[in-house]
């Protein structure tokens, strides 16, 4: 399993980088100040990065008890970009419909649209850091 400081590198680097491309091109989508776009993205980055660290220490555990391994399969890799989505859609709908004066609706299309994004990134990041930062144990799986 992954350690305390793997798991901060890992939520750190996925909000900066995601920060990185999400508020030009929600700026842009959206046709809203950068900056408000901004001051969403990065309260959201804030929040989504305390999450990451809780739901991926709790996801990690629940596979180690069931099945032994944290090693995600592509269905798994699914499973837990869309919970991670769903929970954090949940949270943030109020502080975005508030902040930006929108209604709840279009707050939730903004977040739907912003979560969409963010599960494609993340499958794609989730990937790539399992292959620069592998676990031992799975060094230890494809030498068997």
């Amino acid at each position: 399993m992954r350690t305390t400081r793997d798991r901060i590198r890992h939520a750190i680097s996925f909000e900066i980088i995601g920060l990185a491309i999400v508020i030009p091109l929600g700026a842009w989508a959206f046709g809203m100040p950068m900056h408000d776009i901004g001051v969403i993205g990065i309260v959201s980055a804030t929040i989504a990065t305390l999450w990451n660290y809780i739901y991926n220490l709790g996801f990690d555990r629940i596979m180690q008890r069931v099945r032994g391994s944290t090693q995600k399969t592509p269905p798994i890799r699914v499973a837990h970009a869309v919970l991670f989505e769903a929970g954090l859609l949940i949270v943030l709908l109020p502080p975005i419909a508030w902040y930006l004066g929108i209604s709840l609706w279009q707050a939730f299309l903004m977040d739907v649209s912003f979560a969409l994004f963010y599960m494609g990134y993340a499958l794609i990041f989730n990937w790539a850091y399992d292959r620069v930062f592998p676990l031992p144990e799975w060094r230890e799986l494809k030498a068997a």
